[in-house]
């Protein structure tokens, strides 16, 4: 398996402006350093709830075909599928006939699921990641825990600019991110 961003989300959770009026930020000096931890806020947020916070479109690749009749795709929630495409062993590639199979965007994670009577391709497949679904994921609106614990850690990383040793305020701060974040943390994932 491996999963590669396509199209990367167009904006960010927050915004420049809202992360100023967290931070009190009056000036533009530091903006560009405002955008890059906004930005970090967001990918660890992604990292460690599993996710996908923003539409983002990806290709999952997968080495052979599963053995029941439903492929899971990662970073929940699922938005759409584009595509399922397979190279088989004389190098051809096909695209599965979008009549065989449902896109499943209610579940987490969002599933494909062969409809009843049909089956994955029996084509011998070319060695490697010959099978490729390009989907889109992430949520229309970020949940508002997860963008205060963004909002967080910019404050945190915007404040001190190095790695934090001393005290408490780093765990209290971990703590804090960690909490807001845990329920929306993706557990299911197999």
């Amino acid at each position: 398996m491996a999963l590669k961003v396509i199209t990367p989300p167009a904006s960010e959770a927050i915004t420049l402006e809202e992360a100023k009026n967290y931070l009190r930020v009056d000036v533009n000096d530091d903006d560009v350093l405002i955008s890059d931890l906004i930005t970090a806020a967001r990918m660890f947020a992604e990292a460690y709830t599993w996710r996908a916070l923003l539409p983002t479109t990806y290709e999952y690749y997968l080495e052979s075909w599963p053995a029941n009749s439903v492929i899971e795709l990662p970073n929940p929630p699922l938005i759409s599928v584009d595509f399922v495409k397979y190279t088989t062993a004389d190098n051809v590639q096909l695209t599965l006939d979008t009549g065989s199979y449902i896109v499943d965007t209610a579940n987490e994670p969002g599933r494909i699921i062969l409809k009843p009577n049909y089956s994955w391709p029996a084509d011998e497949l070319l060695p490697g990641l010959p099978i490729v679904i390009r989907f889109t994921a992430g949520y229309t609106a970020v949940p508002k825990p997860v963008k205060q614990a963004m909002l967080m850690l910019v404050a945190h990383w915007y404040e001190n600019r190095e790695a934090v040793i001393h005290g408490t305020v780093s765990k209290e701060i971990e703590f804090a991110v960690t909490q807001l974040l845990n329920q929306y943390r993706f557990f299911g994932w197999s």
